[in-house]
């Protein structure tokens, strides 16, 4: 891939944070650091008309959609979820990009405007995680997950909450010039050149709702007890149920095996001590009911995507 020219298009109400990201990787001059120079295009529909940022600000792309789709990569920050609101004249812009061999970057929401364009039929994507069922929704073609930061496939990239648009801008840097290069535009931004892990370590993880009042009152028990060992068996005999009839109305009621439900809660219960408390890995693993902290970085690896060291180091108190 040729990363010279990049273009980001602007229109209605712009997101000023996912704007700036795509701006600071590519808008900023950083010769004298040894970063090679970007043609950095601010495109609109309407070029020279003011754009609100908000709060009574306003930004004024100086460049037309002609001018970005000769870009070697065109961004778009995000905005609206709704395709019906999208400028056809943008949408048309995206796709003459990718016909004439150019990427296309999205920024959070971003991804709304490719899926609308059907730049993401059969391709891999990603958006905020609190959009993921809605994309999924309104472009059953594509192939989303949220569990990650970005998702780089073919010539659209798209990125989760507006901060991952900084890992996939310099995910694109480190593909063409390599990672000496992505790493001085990290250092100059004093940010991560690469971060691990994915969305999952952002998400909000509440208990479901339950219809029946005692699988509620059974949930409830079961959160108040995480640190006992606590077997299906019992469960069925305290809700008066042969094991495999509570095994079956309980994924009626909450949607998840027994099992899958108490490590998820374990998990949860877990990401609250390590932000809250300064007790050692292996005593979260015994208050959550984990029988060794061996146990907790499995599953807490495995649902979060990340260790619990670092999800502590990133959100402790």
């Amino acid at each position: 891939m040729v990363l010279r020219t990049v273009a980001v298009i602007l229109y209605r109400e712009v997101a000023l944070f996912e704007f700036g990201v795509v701006n600071e990787v590519f808008g900023i001059d950083r010769t004298d650091d040894g970063v090679p120079p970007f043609e950095f295009l601010i495109c609109s529909p309407e070029p020279g008309v003011p754009l609100s940022i908000g709060n009574g600000a306003f930004v004024i792309p100086p460049h037309s959609l002609d001018d970005a789709v000769r870009a070697d990569l065109v961004a778009v920050p995000g905005g609206d979820t709704d395709p019906d609101v999208f400028p056809p004249e943008v949408l048309d812009t995206l796709r003459a990009v990718v016909e004439r061999g150019g990427r296309v970057l999205t920024v959070c929401t971003g991804a709304f405007a490719a899926g609308a364009a059907g730049l993401l039929d059969g391709r891999r994507c990603t958006t905020h995680w609190r959009y993921g069922a809605k994309i999924a929704r309104l472009f059953p073609k594509a192939i989303v997950n949220t569990d990650v930061l970005f998702v780089d496939d073919g010539p659209i990239t798209t990125s989760a909450g507006t901060a991952a648009g900084i890992d996939a801008s310099l995910h694109l840097v480190r593909q063409e010039y390599g990672p000496d290069v992505a790493n001085r535009i990290a250092r100059r931004m004093v940010v991560a050149p690469h971060r691990d892990g994915g969305q999952r370590q952002f998400v909000e993880a509440p208990v479901p709702a339950c219809d029946s009042d005692g699988f509620a009152t059974m949930l409830g028990w079961m959160i108040e007890h995480l640190d006992q060992d606590i077997a299906v068996d019992d469960l069925a005999a305290r809700m008066h149920m042969s094991t495999r009839t509570f095994a079956r109305r309980f994924v009626e009621e909450v949607g998840v095996s027994p099992h899958k439900w108490l490590t998820e809660q374990r998990v949860l219960h877990a990401r609250r001590l390590l932000e809250s408390t300064a007790l050692p890995v292996d005593e979260v693993a015994g208050k959550v009911g984990f029988a060794s902290s061996t146990l907790l970085r499995h599953h807490f690896n495995a649902a979060v995507g990340v260790t619990p060291t670092v999800y502590r180091r990133r959100f402790a108190r």
